[in-house]
């Protein structure tokens, strides 16, 4: 947390999200990150939002922010003029001339196991959460090798870089004590040994650990930086296992099982709902739940093959629908309706390490639907 008396900047807040939602778990058709503005500015306020609008710009000018985080990107594909033709350019004109930066975090708050389904699930009433598709192919495994005097402080630096974290286990490791054998060259400069010298033979701990891909650099500067060796041996694999903290969408359970209607009346109610769209309601409680924040169709046969009773998310097409085949019944509650809480996570991030700037939750509704 920075000094309640130095004002952060730009890339302050970044960083910050970042940490939370990094970069790497975006999918590579998204466009997260900066897209309008100088990181290095410092921030006068900060205005969160789901949607990056003319309306919300001129809010930002309002309430004094030169800073918008939002979920969706504002700039998804290529800009190829700023000519202020549509929305988008017009949008992004008036952030420039404001010297308003704009910032989005979007498939990576959503990839992440506390992003946005999480909250989405908990604001339901769901408990025993658990990603709906873990990723698979972003899991390094790192094995080095250790003085045996040392191997405490080197593993403890590794993980409190990121390494070790298993689903709800930390400071995992597997560790066995060996022969490690090297002879320093003449060039050498060597924690033990001569340079020059003979072949060393020293008691040396193996220690594997796993950690999420996108880790890998502060990981290996952690091991580089707290190893005593000149040259430290260490090597890589990459794993095809699932990862239990990325991927798409979350399952989880009610405390008890409800009538699938009164579950769908309660829900239009608390999230002041317009209209529910939904496939025929199974002839049984519903008991387990799977959500997707925006877009989820894509997950449907992920929430059958859960074991799900109901799956809500958005922007279900027509025949989509018909899927459902009566495995499972589909709420489409809107894709606006099941992303806005989204805000509430950017605020909780800045409000926990930012104590001296303003933050403002958008007070535009940039739902572009309406119901009748």
């Amino acid at each position: 947390m920075l000094s309640p008396r130095k004002m952060p900047k730009i890339s302050d807040i970044i960083r910050a999200i970042e940490q939370f939602a990094p970069p790497a778990l975006q999918e590579s058709y998204d466009n997260a990150g900066l897209l309008v503005g100088d990181q290095k500015q410092e921030v006068t306020g900060v205005l969160i939002c789901l949607d990056s609008t003319e309306d919300v710009v001129a809010e930002a000018i309002e309430k004094n922010c030169n800073l918008i985080v939002a979920h969706h990107p504002i700039i998804f594909g290529g800009l190829k003029r700023l000519t202020g033709s549509n929305y988008i350019q017009r949008t992004v004109i008036k952030a420039i001339k404001n010297d308003i930066a704009i910032y989005a975090a979007h498939t990576n708050l959503d990839n992440v196991k506390a992003g946005v389904n999480k909250v989405f699930a908990e604001k339901l009433g769901l408990e025993n959460l658990k990603i709906l598709s873990p990723k698979s192919r972003n899991l390094l495994k790192l094995t080095t090798f250790i003085p045996e005097e040392q191997e405490e402080e080197v593993t403890e630096a590794m993980h409190q870089a990121g390494a070790g974290q298993i689903g709800e286990y930390k400071n995992c490791s597997f560790r066995i004590l060996g022969d490690g054998y090297f002879q320093p060259s003449e060039n050498a400069n060597p924690t033990i040994g001569e340079a020059g010298g003979e072949i060393e033979k020293v008691k040396e701990v193996r220690v594997e650990v796993i950690f999420d891909a996108h880790r890998k650099g502060v990981v290996i500067a952690a091991l580089k930086n707290a190893h005593p060796y000149e040259e430290v041996a260490y090597y890589l694999h990459a794993l095809e296992n699932t990862n239990q903290e990325t991927g798409s969408g979350m399952v989880g359970t009610l405390p008890k099982p409800m009538p699938m209607i009164d579950f769908l009346k309660k829900m239009k109610t608390d999230f002041r709902l317009g209209v529910i769209k939904h496939t025929a309601l199974l002839d049984r409680p519903v008991k387990k739940v799977a959500v997707c924040g925006g877009s989820g169709s894509f997950l449907l046969r992920s929430a059958i093959g859960a074991g799900a009773d109901l799956y809500i998310t958005a922007d279900f097409k027509y025949h989509e629908f018909f899927d459902a085949e009566n495995r499972i019944t589909i709420a489409d509650i809107g894709h606006y309706e099941s992303e806005v809480h989204t805000k509430e996570i950017f605020v909780e991030i800045l409000s926990k390490n930012f104590l001296n700037i303003a933050v403002h939750v958008s007070q535009v509704n940039t739902n572009p639907v309406s119901y009748i």
